[in-house]
């Protein structure tokens, strides 16, 4: 894969940028426990990757009240019924996920030769809380509540493409997800890296199953510098 022609790259946040499995579990399985449920982390992730991409469909939903609707609904899955604070558990965290420990050095280290977008299904309140955390200035950012749409719908990244005035040969698409990134962008004619953070772990986790093919495939930001470099 020729690296050198690009003019940007794209990257989805949560999942790639941001280690949301370590924030998900944080937040979630507290409330699963306290509730007289043990599951493992696993468990947890596989449940969240189930109820998110429902939550997401229908009237288009802020990604704050997407996140309530997966509480409600892992409650009804579980047989709880949530108190106080608990409907809240995830959009509360989204400041405390950590962000992957190469993403700060990767993305400056990027910013020397590319410009830098970020692709999300959030809201553009709670990416506020992440990106100080980013270690660069971005030179964009599209989320779901500004297109009033969620990937894998293309809205995203035609959107992008609008705004950057290119066309999709010159664009990098960087994800974790290959069901809410790298499916869609490929079917538009980017070319894309799946940073394949479960390369150690079985299952999916958060994530639901695709057949996509990226073009290049990494387990870390640092390992696309390296290729880049």
């Amino acid at each position: 894969m020729n690296l050198d022609g690009f003019q940007a790259l794209t990257f989805d946040c949560y999942g790639t940028l941001v280690d949301w499995e370590a924030g998900i579990v944080a937040a979630l399985k507290p409330v699963v426990q306290a509730n007289g449920t043990d599951l493992s982390d696993d468990e947890v992730l596989e449940l969240y990757g189930e109820m998110e991409p429902r939550a997401q469909t229908g009237e288009f939903l802020p990604y704050a009240d997407v996140l309530r609707r997966v509480m409600d609904a892992v409650a009804d899955r579980l047989g709880f019924e949530l108190i106080a604070g608990e409907r809240d558990a995830l959009v509360d965290s989204i400041g405390d996920w950590p962000v992957f420990a190469d993403t700060p050095a990767a993305l400056r280290s990027l910013k020397k030769r590319y410009q830098l977008w970020v692709l999300s299904n959030i809201d553009d309140s709670l990416f506020a809380r992440t990106s100080p955390r980013l270690g660069v200035e971005l030179d964009g950012v599209i989320t779901a509540e500004q297109l009033r749409s969620y990937k894998p719908a293309p809205a995203h990244f035609t959107k992008l493409l609008e705004r950057t005035g290119t066309n999709p040969h010159r664009v990098l698409h960087v994800a974790q997800s290959l069901y809410h990134d790298i499916a869609p962008a490929s079917a538009l004619g980017f070319a894309t890296v799946w940073v394949n953070r479960r390369a150690d772990r079985p299952g999916g986790g958060a994530t639901p199953a695709s057949a996509a093919r990226p073009d290049l495939e990494v387990h870390d930001l640092a390992t696309l510098v390296r290729a880049i470099e």
